[in-house]
């Protein structure tokens, strides 16, 4: 039930008090609650799907599509994977307290930069009860106090793994407060979270173009977010074919619904006539459907004619832009017009093209030879993220453990004194 007796600025400075307490957090008492919230999930299994059975249940009372629901599950399946998830990010190295190299200026005082938690995280989140618990595990492994406000169709999972999670903070000895769920599906909540500038340091929405659109405009807190992932692959006239073929496949129907999949291929035109038909041919056995400017559809009589609006759609399904190319230019011309800053990639076999491409191209994430769906915090090496950024400021492409922290300026003298 949703608790009317909550109040956000309370919650506000809880995490507030709590985020100065995990600044004196160890390295192993963070791990220790993580450890703590994976034995938790596997102990409480019983309970905690049986909380998850009432979103479940409201879910097909409100008729709500197959997808998400199964979204919403806590399956065997799921909760393996977050208590794995959890171990995963105990074992990972601690970012705080890491020391920068040290420089000694004339008068022999040191200079070095110090990582340290940003304080207070918001995360606004939609559907997937595991983003409690991604998001719970990488705020606390970063030394930051989180307040989670996930969506009102898993409102009893959510409450039930925030338990979870604050009995692991007890059980490590850190204050429970570091880490609270929003106790209420009322909309408004939302409204004042994103006002909160005295508790909340920085807000990541995790959610459809919406939530985020939303956001964007409303929020006073700084936010970390990206609203599309409108990715493309350029296929090179210096490209190698079956590489290629391989790359375009696997960029576009490895998963179509991630912000990573490809939405637009470009072509250039001196490989076209050779490539395209056995590409579309690939596309279409995998149930793609294909949108084509005029020199593409030429080539792929399947297709169906792309319209302006095509081009500056992420689709997140089988769908798929397809436009033929001039040059190098015309196709950092067209990401430049229509893409998100998200993640772009060239195939090609020209040191000099690929170096232009990764020089000019101004996105997050840039590739040489590989599928946009790489963009991945674990693909990184950086383990498990909270999302994929844009912004130009703090954080840029996924956002893991360091993207959670900044630095401050640390100088270590011996008496000495400005003359």
């Amino acid at each position: 039930m949703n608790d009317s007796s909550f109040s956000m600025q309370t919650l506000g400075r809880q995490a507030r008090e709590a985020a100065r307490a995990m600044r004196m957090a160890t390295g192993a008492m963070k791990s220790t609650a993580l450890l703590a919230m994976a034995d938790g999930l596997q102990a409480r299994r019983a309970w905690l799907q049986a909380q998850n059975a009432h979103d479940l249940k409201e879910a097909a009372d409100q008729q709500l599509a197959d997808p998400l629901i199964d979204r919403l599950r806590l399956s065997d399946k799921a909760l393996d994977s977050m208590a794995t998830g959890l171990s995963q990010i105990a074992a990972m190295p601690d970012p705080i307290g890491s020391l920068s190299e040290t420089t000694i200026r004339p008068n022999g005082m040191r200079v070095a930069r110090m990582r340290v938690p940003l304080g207070v995280i918001g995360i606004i989140y939609e559907s997937r009860p595991n983003v409690t618990i991604d998001a719970a595990a990488l705020c606390l492994k970063s030394g930051n106090a989180t307040i989670l406000r996930g969506g009102s169709e898993a409102f009893h999972s959510n409450r039930a793994l925030g338990e979870i999670i604050q009995e692991g903070l007890r059980a490590a000895g850190l204050p429970t407060h570091a880490v609270q769920v929003v106790p209420t599906t009322d909309r408004a909540a939302v409204g004042e979270m994103i006002t909160l500038t005295d508790f909340i340091d920085v807000i990541i929405p995790r959610g459809g173009k919406n939530l985020i659109a939303r956001l964007s405009a409303e929020s006073r807190v700084p936010l970390i977010k990206h609203l599309e992932g409108n990715c493309h692959v350029y296929v090179d006239k210096a490209a190698d074919p079956e590489k290629a073929l391989a790359i375009a496949i696997n960029a576009k129907t490895y998963r179509t619904g991630i912000c990573g999949a490809m939405e637009t291929l470009l072509v250039h035109d001196q490989i076209a006539p050779q490539w395209l038909p056995r590409a579309g041919a690939r596309f279409t056995e995998l149930g793609v459907e294909l949108r084509a400017d005029p020199r593409a559809a030429a080539l792929l009589p399947q297709s169906v004619p792309a319209t302006e609006e095509d081009w500056a759609t992420e689709f997140l399904a089988p769908i798929l832009a397809v436009r033929v190319v001039d040059s190098l230019e015309q196709a950092m011309d067209h990401i430049a017009r229509y893409g998100s800053e998200h993640t772009e990639s060239i195939v090609t076999e020209d040191l000099a093209a690929a170096q232009r491409f990764q020089r000019e191209v101004d996105s997050s994430s840039v590739y040489v030879n590989l599928p946009t769906c790489f963009a991945d915090g674990f693909e990184y090496g950086l383990g498990a993220e909270i999302g994929i950024s844009t912004n130009r400021l703090h954080a840029r492409g996924p956002v893991g453990l360091e993207g959670l922290t900044m630095q401050k300026w640390v100088l270590t003298g011996d008496g000495q004194v400005r003359g």
